[in-house]
Formats: structure tokens, sequence, C-alpha cells
């Protein structure tokens, strides 16, 4: 008995004591990171030879993926989200994402026996009265759950069933907190942007996706809302299997597909040229079919998928793509919605005037010590909220000190308006990693249009003055 009772003891404080020691652990490796990239800047200033200097940061780059990518790995949980946001090819030195792209669903699986043990607590019925087939090893696993393919007793197609990994919630929100304050020191240091804000919303956005049940409705409303507003929905979202879904488990269609990541290994083992015409042909109709997607979910309905990285987009057959995992959604009050339909508009017009008014209207500040205020903000525009890279740019470089966010101080930052942010971001990684440069913004122009002439803030003159008049927009970015 007093065996049991210190065993007890020392299980409970073993759970008060790894917090505490996660967060250790965090900081001492980010200031690893942080002090490693300081100390270089200070050394590389030095090197007068510019290659030499180039080869220098690609060297230092490498050293800080490494440990990057093992803090994420050996952390897990939240920080594999963090791998996710970083780790693109237009933000992130080559070195970094060439290391964290591979995170996307790397998470150590829970063990089958405790997968077991919460469905059936949560189902309220066996795996063998439930499932013809469920397979024990997962097809993926990623921070906060795991997937398997099963099939239903007397059903005739396959399904998936998400799990969620028991306990991961109280150690991702230590996370949190941890680079929420990380990024107010970074913020008042290195960052003039408004870091601590864009935290708080992902700490909100993250803790929704605990609640399985919100996630159903979720993929419910969107499925519904895009299979309603199109002949042929741009992408597919499964569909729910019965009422099969509690806070911790969800069954769900299954469809056949590739991960986008994969995308260029399956175009070689098909032997297809990646640099051909069917090739471009089909990364063309991928973007097109998301970025329709994207501006009808946003600028339409305001309620949207918020998660499009990598390791939630299949390809089906005939480049058709399917989005998956609609743990993170966000519903845009119609203030924000519509303000930013404005900015899109602006930016799709090249409009500096009117993206400054699109600014404050959505509760931007900005601060600016620079001569040409307005250029400046505009740029920042185009680099928060437009997918397309300048002339010859191939990585934004955010924090060099050219760049806008450098030059315009972003004060406050709408927490609302994070994932509209994010979402770009990640399309424009998407389209980086594909070798397309295009404008969501020039894209998006006629469903902003719409949505601003539905709520009368265009009028019948604005709409035939404003409308988008060029055709074939893919095909001219394609040079074809």
């Amino acid at each position: 008995m007093l065996r049991l009772d210190f065993k007890e003891f020392q299980e409970k404080v073993s759970g008060h004591l790894r917090p505490w020691q996660r967060s250790f652990q965090f900081w001492v490796r980010a200031v690893d990171i942080y002090t490693g990239y300081k100390v270089f800047q200070v050394r590389v200033n030095f090197e007068k030879d510019a290659m030499k200097r180039d080869a220098m940061w690609e060297k230092q780059h490498q050293l800080a993926a490494d440990k990057i990518y093992n803090m994420c790995a050996d952390l897990g949980g939240f920080f594999l989200k963090i791998a996710q946001i970083i780790g693109k090819p237009d933000l992130a030195p080559a070195a970094w994402v060439r290391r964290l792209v591979t995170l996307c669903d790397q998470a150590p699986a829970t063990p089958y026996n405790v997968v077991k043990l919460v469905m059936e607590k949560e189902l309220g019925r066996s795996i063998d009265e439930l499932f013809e087939r469920f397979d024990a090893d997962p097809l993926g696993s990623a921070s906060i759950a795991q997937v398997h393919r099963a099939r239903l007793k007397g059903g005739t197609t396959d399904v998936v069933v998400k799990v969620q990994h028991p306990g991961v919630q109280d150690l991702m929100m230590t996370d949190i907190r941890n680079l929420q304050a990380f990024a107010l020191y970074m913020q008042k240091t290195d960052i003039r942007f408004d870091l601590y804000s864009v935290t708080k919303e992902m700490e909100k956005q993250i803790g929704y996706e605990f609640n399985f049940m919100r996630e159903a409705d979720a993929m419910e409303k969107i499925r519904h809302f895009l299979y309603k507003n199109n002949k042929k929905s741009p992408v597919s979202v499964p569909r729910l299997i019965g009422n099969m879904f509690t806070r911790r488990v969800l069954v769900m269609e299954y469809i056949d597909g590739i991960p986008i990541l994969r995308l260029g290994d399956e175009i070689a083992k098909r032997g297809i040229n990646p640099n051909g015409k069917v090739a471009a042909a089909a990364k063309q109709n991928i973007l097109k079919s998301l970025t329709l997607a994207y501006g009808q979910m946003i600028l339409k309905s305001g309620f949207f998928h918020a998660d499009p990285h990598p390791g939630n987009i299949l390809i089906c057959r005939g480049s058709e793509v399917a989005l998956l995992d609609y743990g993170q959604v966000k519903d845009l009050p119609d203030e924000l919605r519509l303000g930013y339909a404005g900015l899109v508009l602006a930016i799709a017009d090249n409009d500096p005037i009117r993206a400054s008014e699109s600014y404050r209207e959505l509760g931007i500040d900005t601060l600016s010590k620079c001569k040409d205020e307005q250029t400046e903000l505009f740029r920042l525009a185009q680099t928060m909220f437009d997918t397309k890279l300048p002339p010859g740019v191939t990585m934004l470089q955010p924090f060099s000190d050219e760049s806008s966010i450098k030059k315009i101080a972003v004060e406050a930052f709408p927490e609302e308006l994070f994932s509209v942010l994010r979402t770009v971001h990640l399309l424009r990684g998407l389209s980086v990693g594909l070798g397309i440069n295009y404008s969501c913004a020039e894209q998006w122009r006629p469903i902003a249009e719409e949505a601003l002439y539905r709520a009368g803030r265009l009028t019948e003159k604005d709409l035939k003055s404003t409308r988008i008049r060029k055709r074939g927009f893919f095909r001219r970015m394609l040079g074809r």
C-alpha cells in the first residue's frame, strides 16, 4: 500500500514539474538560437567579400535549422505548429525549410492500446463492435491528434478515425504562454510588429482544436457552403460519418490522394517532365482551386478553414484538391470581412491611398519614420496580405533592415485578422513551392467586389469601373 501511495505521489510530482521542465527546455534552446544569430550578425559585418558573407550566412542558417528542428521534434506539440508556420519557402531561409518541412505529421504516435481506450470511452462501444477493420498503425500523427484508416461494420468504403492524444492540451497551453513571453521580448527589441496579439489569437484558435464536436460542425458548414455556391466545389471536404463524433474522436469519409509535399515525386514517378506543360497545368489547377475556395470562404462567408499547411492538402486524381482538418477555423465579423475586401481591392488596383484607409478601417495601427510613408505602407500591405512576390525575389526576408516591417512599425494588430494573415502566408508558401508567383488579391477581386456590393458599399457603377478586365491570369503567369 505504501509503495502504491509513493508511486502515485511520484506521478503527481512529475505531473506538476513537467510544465516547468518543458518551459526550461524551451528557454534554453530559444535563447541559444537567438544569441547565436545576434553574435553572428556582429561577426559577419567584418567580412567585406559578398560571396564569403553569403556562405557564412548559409552555414549559420544550417546550424540554426538543426537546432530549431531538434527543439520542435523533441518538444513536439505546439512546436510542430510553429515549424509549419515558419518553415515556408517564401519566408524562411532555405536551410530552415529543408529541415522543418518534414515535421508536418511527425508527432510521436499514441500507442494503439491507449487509442483503443480513448475511443471506447468516447464512443461507448468496443472497437470490435464498431469496426470490421481498424488499422493499428496511424496514417499520420500531428500535434493534437492522429488518424487511423478503418472500415465500419457493414460498410463498403473506408473511413478515417481521428483520435486526440491524451494530456496534450495542458502542455500546448504551457508552450503558448512561453511563446507569448518570447514574442513580447522580440517586439520590444528586434521586430516592430505586434507579435503578442498574434500569439493571443493563436492561443484562442488552438484552444478550439481540442473540441472535435466543434470541428465536425465546422467541416459540415464549410462543405455545405462550398457545394452550394459552386456547380462543382473547388476543393473536396470530407463528409461526417453518421453521428460518430465526440470531443476527442471524429469519424469521417476517407479521401484517397497524395500529400501535396509528395507531388513532385508523384509527377516524376509517372514519367512526366516536372518543367513541362502537363506538370505546369496540374500545378496551376491545384493553386487555382485552393485560391477560389479561400476567396469564397474568407470574403463571401467570413467562415473559413484557417490551416492550409501542406499536411492538410491532398492531391487526388486529375489534380483535384482535398482540404483536410477543420480544427482551426475562423468566423470573421462582417466589419472585418468587408474591411479586408476593401484592402483586397486596394492591393489589386495598386492603390496606396485606399490601402492606408483600409488599414485604419481594420484597426491596424502603424508608426513610420521613413520619408515615403505611403509607399512603404502599401508595400507592407502587399507583404502581409498578398501572395505575390516582387520580381526576382524568392524569399521575403521580412526582418532585414530594408523590409517594410522594419520601416513601418505595426503597433496594434487585431487578433481576429491573424487567421487571414496566416492563411495568405501559407498560400504564398504553397505557390512558391509550386514555382508559381501570383497575386491572390487579383484573383479575389471579383469576390471582394461582390461582397462589398451586397453590403451596399459599392454601387453598380463602381462594379463596372473596377471589374476585373484581364482574363486567363494563370495562363499568362505560366508564360503560355
